[in-house]
């Protein structure tokens, strides 16, 4: 590919900077509810369950970005779809993990996505409990902030399986094999740091595979940017990366193609 080729699929950097400033705005304003008495939820049709953090956090975020950029579409977990005339959609999750920030666990994220003309264009992981975020844009690299401190964001080097920190998004959607073949691992780790937060690990090195079945389009967009910026690898198990609902596996890259073979029949 040609220099003037990558100029052309490198994403805009203010608006990836526009992208992190809301996404981090957003879930401050989901912190007005975290462990608050007067926190209250609802189950909705398919029995996950809402908050007014979920509700709050993707009106600011659909109120701004209308306003910023009235001509793109926006797809939101809580209020659905608004078509735009642009090309380009926004992909909101205000609270990933509500059943964590119903519980007072701080490993809830806010995500935010951008997909334009040439596919997965911008991600980001806010997780406001834990003064953190992940972001990344295509071309740009992924950058993680710890409180006032922004680094690259890089992931592991961990080159075999059997050594290899795993996790995924929860026990309860993983199939009996695949949760017999976890609970069967005598090296390495296997955690359920699900969510957004396992994908922050992963980008940062901390794990080193994220393995996420029933993945919704809102929760995939953002790490089909961050996890390949940060030098990692994601596809869904027949090892396509269409931004749609699916079964992920995201990786360091390095143990992507045995693991994911590894997987095969499993999930």
């Amino acid at each position: 590919m040609s220099v003037a080729d990558l100029e052309a699929e490198r994403v805009d950097c203010d608006l990836l900077s526009a992208a992190v400033e809301l996404a981090q705005r957003a879930g401050e304003v989901t912190m007005r509810w975290f462990t608050s008495d007067d926190l209250s939820s609802e189950t909705k049709p398919d029995g996950s369950p809402v908050t007014d953090a979920d509700r709050a956090g993707e009106d600011f975020l659909r109120c701004e970005l209308q306003k910023r950029y009235p001509e793109d579409g926006i797809l939101g977990e809580e209020h659905g779809f608004t078509e735009g005339s642009s090309g380009r959609q926004w992909l909101i999750d205000p609270v990933d993990g509500t059943r964590s920030f119903i519980a007072g666990v701080p490993l809830y994220s806010t995500l935010l996505a951008l997909i334009d003309e040439k596919g997965p264009a911008i991600g980001v992981v806010a997780l406001p409990a834990l003064d953190e975020a992940v972001w990344a844009g295509r071309g740009l690299g992924a950058q993680h902030r710890k409180g006032a401190e922004i680094r690259p964001a890089r992931v592991s080097s961990t080159s075999e399986l059997g050594d290899a920190r795993l996790t995924t998004s929860g026990l309860e959607y993983l199939s009996q094999d695949l949760g017999a073949w976890l609970a069967s691992r005598h090296s390495g780790l296997a955690r359920t740091w699900g969510d957004g937060y396992g994908y922050a690990l992963l980008a940062t090195g901390r794990v080193d595979a994220m393995i996420d079945p029933g993945l919704s389009v809102w929760d995939a967009a953002p790490m089909l940017v961050i996890v390949p910026e940060a030098g990692g690898r994601i596809t869904k198990r027949d090892g396509s990366r269409e931004p749609t609902d699916g079964d992920y596996l995201a990786t360091n890259g390095i143990i992507h193609k045995e693991l994911l073979a590894t997987l095969k029949g499993l999930w």
